[in-house]
């Protein structure tokens, strides 16, 4: 009788199987514009403290003994080693808290994975088709590990870009560099044993956030590498008696684990943020948006707001966390603090998350109440709706309730890219990597996109 094959075995088999000629046009066109919306934030957020952190330390390794390396860091002159690279360039990619999410994983996928494959790609010549597949599978294997894992205990305590992060861009890496079949197991068992992140940051608003997505690159980059040089890993990394799943008391949850089960591909579930902040204060910041701009609401008429949301929303770390806000990340991940600061001000912007001592914000802060729907929460994941109440001076009331947010469409997506890039690289070079991504199946070296991400 045979043994049934292991689950790190079965998505390495799955992703192998997995052709370029196979992949719908959607999903390939899902990358590119994810591609773009990752670079437009690491771009962004290149000057902030966390971003700035993040290229020192790579950066130390271009002109140290080490010796640097080939891989790029985004929107400077630094070469540096992959692993590297790929720390620093995820945080970026996460320092505006404006990225991708797939919400049935609670995972910001895509600054992991896409970081780890740029990295990549400069050590050798790769194809566009290779990218786009790794990146397609990397997608895959951490929604669907994501899927079986995080629930709202789950993130009680763990940070789930953490976990699922290393193991889908240690897939990523391994098609991209056309690993086998055993190599691409011990590299999903390598990064299985990294996988970390506490969700302790959220109360205090530390930086720590900002950093998981780049220790998940850099431990996946390193997976790939040693799994590629031979190193083995414990095919049973993920379901064994003492694997990820026993050591998060979710051993009874492996048989969730499906990807590349012939059903809609995974990247097809992940939406663009509109907003730079926490994805469950997406929906409240659109509602409230649209009692200011449509209903004509104006902050200093306002004396009572009442907000509605999953039962996932209000128990997610930090997002019932009504003040006083110390630093920013902690406006970021507050539903009400997002909802006041909206109204407030009238629009959704960074600039909103700076106002922390704003008299007008506070006030709003104060006459703020959050409050679980269970139609929201019945429908959460597959869709995020929030209301938004609010009352006036002279005793009328204002609502705008969601059913879901509506995410970043391609053309803001690439909006948003264009006006990034150009402040740092020019209209010219801008157009160049655009139409280098947007052509990125019929590229030979992908290796190139280094070279026009390079800043003097």
């Amino acid at each position: 009788m045979t043994q049934a094959a292991t689950l790190s075995r079965r998505i390495a088999q799955g992703a192998r199987q997995l052709t370029a000629e196979r992949l719908p046009r959607d999903a390939v066109e899902k990358v590119k514009i994810s591609l773009l919306d990752m670079l437009s934030c690491a771009i962004e957020a290149r000057d902030l403290p966390w971003g700035r952190q993040a290229i020192e330390i790579a950066g130390r390794s271009s002109s140290g003994t080490t010796g640097g390396g080939k891989a790029t860091v985004i929107g400077t002159p630094h070469r540096v080693s992959a692993s590297d690279a790929a720390f620093a360039n995820a945080t970026l990619a996460h320092g505006l808290v404006r990225e991708d999410m797939h919400t049935g994983s609670v995972s910001h996928l895509g600054v992991v994975i896409f970081p780890t494959l740029l990295a990549l790609a400069e050590r050798k010549p790769v194809t566009g088709n290779a990218f786009i597949l790794g990146t397609i599978c990397g997608y895959e294997v951490g929604a669907s590990i994501g899927r079986a894992l995080v629930d709202q205990e789950f993130v009680r305590l763990y940070r789930p870009t953490g976990t699922t992060g290393p193991i889908g861009a240690a897939v990523a890496g391994s098609i991209l560099l056309g690993l086998d079949e055993r190599a691409t197991v011990s590299a999903v068992g390598l990064a299985a044993n990294t996988t970390g992140g506490l969700n302790e940051w959220p109360f205090s608003g530390g930086d720590e956030m900002f950093f998981h997505p780049g220790f998940a690159a850099r431990n996946a980059v390193t997976a790939v590498e040693l799994a590629e040089l031979g190193a083995v890993a414990s095919e049973t990394a993920l379901e064994g008696r003492s694997g990820l799943f026993a050591a998060l008391s979710r051993s009874r949850r492996v048989s969730n684990v499906t990807p590349f089960s012939g059903g809609v591909l995974e990247i097809m579930s992940v939406y663009h943020k509109p907003a730079p902040a926490c994805n469950y204060a997406q929906t409240a910041c659109q509602a409230a948006l649209a009692l200011t701009v449509e209903d004509g609401v104006e902050g200093r008429d306002i004396v009572g707001i009442r907000i509605k949301c999953s039962a996932a929303a209000a128990a997610y770390p930090g997002c019932n966390f009504a003040g006083p806000f110390d630093r920013i990340l902690q406006a970021k991940m507050s539903i009400p603090y997002c909802v006041a600061a909206t109204l407030a001000q009238g629009k959704i912007d960074e600039a909103n998350y700076h106002l922390l001592s704003d008299p007008e914000v506070t006030r709003l802060l104060a006459a703020t109440a959050l409050e679980e729907d269970p139609n929201f929460t019945a429908d959460y994941p597959a869709v995020q709706g929030a209301e938004v109440s609010v009352t006036l001076r002279n005793g009328q009331t204002r609502q705008r309730r969601m059913r879901d947010l509506v995410p970043a469409s391609a053309g803001q997506i690439r909006e948003r890219f264009r006006s990034a890039s150009e402040k740092v690289f020019g209209a010219k070079a801008t157009s160049t990597i655009e139409a280098t991504i947007d052509a990125l199946e019929a590229q030979k070296d992908v290796g190139m996109l280094g070279a026009q991400l390079s800043s003097p």
